[in-house]
């Protein structure tokens, strides 16, 4: 029986493309899985916060030194790193703002990217501790940039791959909806990316 853990963090609550294609995503998953556990995690509704110096401080003391105070400061990221743990699959839907992710989700990756935790050194470098978990990524961005001069401007797919490849975590698929500013645009391409969405669980 396999777990998915949703992550969304459009700030649009109501109208959202990514929270819509992600439920569009979740509605395969669960037709491929009909025994699955599904986690959400609503990163608008429920909003995490940055860390802080107790608690990156709390993140590189070693657990036999730890005080009540540092186990206070790294509970939250404690808790949220098992929840990550429990699931097999990762789905993260989210927009484009500025080039990048949201706020709220680079807030709950600084909480679970962690040393000793999702990922170590050695002499040979970083390798990732949460490897044979699988990621797919929805991504809404109101113009178009793929093949395009506005490509190199988009941080947010780049950044997602790195970073959860920094954890060992593999994405498995990619559904980028793009041009969501435009309403004709929007709806070609959303036939294509839902298109695209079906074919992953063929």
């Amino acid at each position: 029986m396999k777990t998915l853990l949703r992550i969304d963090c459009s700030s649009r609550t109501e109208g959202s493309h990514s929270r819509a294609l992600a439920d569009y995503f979740e509605q395969n998953w669960k037709a491929a899985n009909p025994k699955g556990i599904i986690i959400y995690r609503d990163l608008a509704k429920h909003q995490l916060p940055h860390i802080q110096n107790d608690t990156i401080e709390g993140f590189y003391t070693p657990l036999e030194h730890m005080s009540s105070e540092s186990k206070k400061a790294t509970a939250l990221s404690d808790a949220l790193i098992a929840e990550l743990k429990s699931a097999d699959d990762l789905l993260i839907s989210t927009p484009l703002y500025n080039l990048n992710i949201p706020s709220n989700l680079k807030a709950y990756l600084d909480q679970t990217v962690r040393i000793g935790h999702t990922f170590n050194i050695n002499e040979n470098g970083y390798y990732g501790l949460l490897e044979g978990k699988s990621a797919y990524l929805v991504t809404a961005k109101g113009g178009v940039y793929k093949d395009t001069f506005m490509e190199a401007y988009d941080f947010q797919e780049p950044y997602l791959k790195a970073i959860l490849g920094h954890m060992g975590i593999k994405v498995k698929g990619l559904f980028s909806l793009e041009g969501a500013s435009d309403q004709q645009t929007l709806e070609q391409n959303k036939i294509l990316v839902e298109n695209t969405i079906n074919l992953s669980f063929k």
